[in-house]
């Protein structure tokens, strides 16, 4: 099976908690994927609301270092350009993309964007759940700002040097001036459905209809919470209701997968990376055709860095 994932938390936690990404008792590792070729997974790097300032760039170096120390020496590639990604999926390879969750990571400074493209980011989510430089994010409920001026002029910066702007914990002010002020497509990495599950991390109908019109993808996100308005009954069926919404938005090339494991509490009937074989074998089994699932898993996400990524 192949499997192009928008979002995990793996390598944070790697980092913050010693572990290692080849190996561990997270959500994901690599000896966990023998029955994915390819495998490309998208490595976030999380800031979390408290760090800030130098705080966020060291977090950022530390968890860059720790992905390049424990990929070097191994099959796994790292994707920089669209030449790497045809590369690792002509090779039926494992591979990893560097993303950045949060603009914390910029410590304020427009000069970090080029640096951080340099380095290999080729995603990025304007805010977490707070406010940050670039404005604030939606767990701000009151007086929400929407983007600052340092953060529209982000948006520019960052398509300049084809890091991918990602609207996932972004306000719905934020998402209005993205759609406003974008002049490439940009995603959702890991959202649901408003209309399934009630949260405000998920997308409403109008969202999802912007960031299909634009040309963008949704990743699908596993988290209980985001699944079932009672988060200790969503199970791995939930995720199909998810999906089967947007694609009756018409949404067969808009959506892909973005589990937010290693980041996220997963329905009781996922055990990580290995439940994904199972929630294919779910989708075939409701004749889901084999096309339609190898674009949900794969090939949308694919197709889309392989327009956005130098």
């Amino acid at each position: 099976m192949k499997l192009f994932d928008l979002h995990c938390d793996t390598l944070y936690r790697a980092y913050t908690e010693n572990g290692h990404l080849l190996h561990n008792n997270f959500h994901i590792s690599f000896d966990k994927a023998d029955g994915l070729a390819p495998y490309i997974q998208c490595m976030a790097v999380w800031i979390p609301d408290e760090y800030r300032g130098k705080d966020a760039e060291r977090l950022f170096d530390g968890c860059v270092h720790t992905m390049k120390t424990q990929l070097a020496d191994t099959a796994i590639r790292w994707c920089k350009s669209k030449q790497d990604i045809e590369l690792a999926v002509r090779q039926n390879q494992k591979a990893v993309i560097l993303t950045a969750e949060s603009g914390a990571v910029l410590n304020g400074k427009l000069e970090n964007i080029p640096k951080l493209a340099d380095i290999g980011v080729r995603m990025m989510t304007l805010t977490w759940n707070g406010t940050n430089e670039l404005g604030d994010g939606v767990g701000v409920e009151e007086n929400n700002r929407g983007l600052s001026e340092f953060g529209r002029q982000c948006i520019g910066e960052m398509e300049k040097h084809h890091i991918i702007v990602d609207v996932s914990h972004a306000s719905e002010k934020i998402f209005d001036e993205v759609a406003q002020i974008a002049q490439k497509p940009f995603v959702a990495s890991h959202s649901d459905a408003k209309e399934i599950c009630y949260h405000r991390r998920n997308l409403t109908d109008h969202q999802f209809a912007v960031i299909q019109q634009k040309g963008g993808i949704v990743g699908m996100n596993f988290c209980r919470d985001f699944l079932h308005k009672d988060k200790t009954k969503a199970k791995m069926y939930d995720i199909i209701r998810h999906i089967e919404h947007f694609l009756s938005l018409g949404g067969e090339k808009v959506i892909a997968m973005g589990g937010d494991f290693d980041g996220a509490d997963i329905p009781s009937d996922m055990k990580g990376l290995p439940s994904m074989l199972e929630l294919y074998e779910l989708l075939l089994r409701r004749n889901y055709s084999e096309q339609l699932l190898e674009d949900i898993f794969f090939y949308n996400a694919y197709r889309f860095f392989m327009r956005c990524c130098p």
